[in-house]
């Protein structure tokens, strides 16, 4: 199966190209709206790739920044793949705006990198995990909380995935994360042996940071993704990108000196976590203390 990864990086591509044009053509947003005859807020969108782009509006656009015949033509067709649907979006209000991005992201990435010290990462959580989770979220019904396992569940096939190739995933969760029940022992018990099962991948690298590495750069960052994407034809390579999530948003992060930090916090976390063999048996070890404690 094909998957769709959707619109999210061709609109972002699209913003950055049309922002680096307006830059260059030394004007301001509300210049450009007033020039167009629309919002400031619409073309905020289009500049962070919020939304689908017309090629109308790009054509327009181009002609106000002088852009050449062949940039334009290249934007007003990457204009048209804004308009992509993703799986994701069928799931309608289950998938709030700021994660909808998430998901695109995720699904066009080719290497994710990801650490948790608080719940095992949704790509790896089991049904009866994610149930658990959710039942401490209140202010939404029992439907809603269906929509959501399903929605993190059908992210998950992005691990299978033949075309294009599923990305390689890297994990390093704190030995508190295995430690912590959630739902009950015996969901424990399965959730760490599904664990062990999608860590023997041969894309999927599950380590952990044992407790006694004591406080370090990890603990102070929290949980973050670092997504890359591989090399495109397109206008320009989609640069890396972090994502922090909170309970009500989410930060994006992708300058070059905030990327640089959480690599040298990402280096921080392999150099101290335990190899992917070690961490194995330290699993398999607390599957034991779950099933007996």
């Amino acid at each position: 199966m094909i998957h769709d990864t959707g619109s999210t990086v061709p609109r972002r591509q699209l913003g950055r190209a049309l922002r680096q044009l307006r830059t260059e053509a030394q004007m301001a947003l509300d210049g450009v709206a007033d020039a167009l005859q629309c919002s400031r807020q619409k073309m905020w969108r289009i500049e962070t790739g919020v939304g689908p782009t017309r090629g109308l509006d790009v054509k327009a656009l181009c002609e106000l920044y002088s852009a050449t015949p062949e940039l334009t033509d290249a934007l007003t067709a990457l204009a048209n793949e804004t308009k992509a649907k993703g799986w994701w979006h069928s799931y309608g209000n289950a998938v709030p705006d700021w994660f909808e991005l998430y998901v695109g992201l995720e699904s066009a990435a080719s290497r994710l990198r990801e650490h948790d010290d608080t719940l095992i990462p949704g790509l790896l959580q089991t049904r009866g995990y994610t149930y658990g989770v959710y039942q401490h979220r209140s202010g939404i019904s029992q439907d809603e909380k269906e929509r959501l396992v399903e929605v993190r569940l059908q992210r998950q096939s992005l691990l299978e995935r033949r075309l294009p190739p599923a990305p390689k995933f890297e994990v390093v969760l704190s030995e508190g994360v295995l430690l912590r029940v959630v739902g009950s022992p015996a969901t424990m018990a399965e959730q760490l042996r599904h664990l062990l099962d999608v860590g023997s991948r041969p894309h999927v690298s599950i380590r952990v940071l044992p407790l006694s590495a004591g406080l370090h750069f990890g603990a102070v960052a929290g949980p973050f993704v670092i997504l890359d994407f591989p090399p495109s034809n397109r206008i320009e390579p989609e640069p890396s990108v972090v994502y922090s999530e909170s309970l009500t948003g989410a930060l994006y992060l992708d300058r070059k000196e905030e990327l640089a930090v959480y690599e040298e916090v990402w280096s921080s976390l392999t150099s101290l976590a335990l190899d992917e063999k070690q961490s194995k048996l330290l699993i398999n070890k607390i599957v034991g203390e779950v099933h007996h404690g």
